[in-house]
């Protein structure tokens, strides 16, 4: 049983990567594959940032609050079709991306 429970969360973890890195894929056009680049020059480097920090940020965005160096409507427009359960996914795997 507690094996069982262990292999289950263990997969768990792995598909919450997964999807975090897939979602990633359509950021990556604008923040590069490491999140390594200012978006179009305008952005911070989103590498290194918390889960906590980007999570805030991605709602910011999606809730058309947020507007840093005046990307709020290209943001927004990137993350509004996503779920919250996505949102956390790909900040998880965004802090996971080291300058």
């Amino acid at each position: 049983m507690m094996k069982t429970l262990l292999l289950m969360l263990g997969l768990t973890m792995v598909l919450n990567a997964v999807d975090g890195r897939m979602l990633y894929q359509k950021c990556a056009a604008c923040h590069g594959q490491k999140a390594e680049k200012k978006a179009l020059g305008k952005s911070q480097i989103i590498a290194g940032w918390k889960e906590a920090k980007t999570l805030e940020a991605l709602k910011g965005y999606k809730a058309g609050k947020r507007n840093v160096a005046g990307m709020g409507a290209l943001m927004k427009g990137q993350v509004v079709a996503l779920k919250d359960a996505d949102l956390k996914a790909l900040s998880k795997y965004i802090s996971t991306l080291k300058k």
